[in-house]
């Protein structure tokens, strides 16, 4: 098999395990709290990208970093998984997860507008167009269903599942400027991450935590599969993909397949709304990302 054909099939393997999780936090949240659920995940998140390293003969990596790289780890894991994640399933937790998923999706577009402070770019005339028409999504998935009659929209829910996408655009920027290796990189985040929530943990007193088997599996899950072993797939994509572009697309089919395993799973109706402002979600960010062929 080419390495093209072996792209494609790490690429599918990890947008079909990310189109799960929706489900996986929706099931998870019905058994956990939001703080103990987190706290499961980004354990095992460290777990399995530490194994992953540990495979790749790479542990002489993590015990090599210096303090710059240290601080930067602590910082990048006080965002993501600690603030992020807490934000995003507060947001899932008053939210249907067919609503909550593609609100978060607007982060590329914010991405441009924090790079003006952050990187000193330019705002291109094309990157308000792309903001007025995703946010036409975000308006027209919030109305869940009721698209002319939005008095049964939790703002608070999808303040927080919009305003979650600020947070990862900006743990976006900070990683990518921070050059080390992305998997040594993402299992001290999450390294950092855990003592963090594991603190909190201990603080609010949430240690009594239920042994029942639905939340603490798809917490695991969620560890496995939203943050560890589906980034070891989708970098082994990008690695081995002939260009970069047409790979990196295919994660925009995770919210259309999600809705399938919401609504068979946990049988979420779906609103004919969802998909349609998934398509100007999607379209902002194909218009932000499009880049015009010089003529010579």
């Amino acid at each position: 098999m080419s390495n093209s054909k072996i792209s494609y099939l790490y690429a599918i393997i990890a947008v079909l395990f990310w189109a799960t999780v929706p489900t996986a936090f929706k099931i998870s949240l019905g058994e956990l709290g939001i703080l103990q659920m987190l706290t499961i995940a980004s354990v095992t998140s460290a777990v399995v990208l530490f194994v992953i390293i540990l495979a790749r003969g790479k542990t002489s990596l993590i015990f090599s970093s210096g303090r710059k790289e240290l601080l930067s780890s602590a910082l990048l894991g006080l965002i993501n998984p600690t603030i992020y994640y807490l934000i995003l399933l507060r947001a899932y937790s008053l939210l249907p997860g067919q609503v909550a998923q593609p609100l978060n999706m607007i982060w590329p577009v914010i991405l441009v507008f924090l790079s003006v402070p952050l990187l000193r770019q330019k705002i291109a005339k094309k990157s308000y167009l792309a903001l007025a028409i995703s946010f036409i999504g975000v308006y027209v998935i919030s109305s869940q269903g009721r698209l002319f009659q939005q008095s049964n929209v939790n703002l608070t829910g999808v303040l927080l599942a919009s305003g979650s996408s600020v947070f990862w655009a900006f743990y976006f920027i900070l990683n990518v400027r921070d050059k080390r290796d992305e998997a040594v990189k993402l299992f001290l985040n999450f390294l950092f991450g855990s003592a963090y929530l594991i603190v909190l943990m201990t603080l609010t007193g949430q240690w009594n935590i239920k042994p029942g088997f639905p939340g603490i599996a798809g917490s695991i899950y969620i560890g496995l599969f939203e943050m560890g072993l589906t980034f070891f797939f989708w970098l082994r994509a990008l690695q081995l993909a002939p260009s970069t572009d047409k790979v990196s697309n295919l994660v925009y089919l995770a919210p259309f397949f999600s809705l399938i395993f919401l609504h068979f799973i946990i049988h979420e109706p779906v609103y004919y709304t969802t998909p349609l402002g998934l398509m100007f979600i999607i379209a902002g960010i194909f218009i932000q990302n499009y880049k015009t062929k010089k003529v010579v």
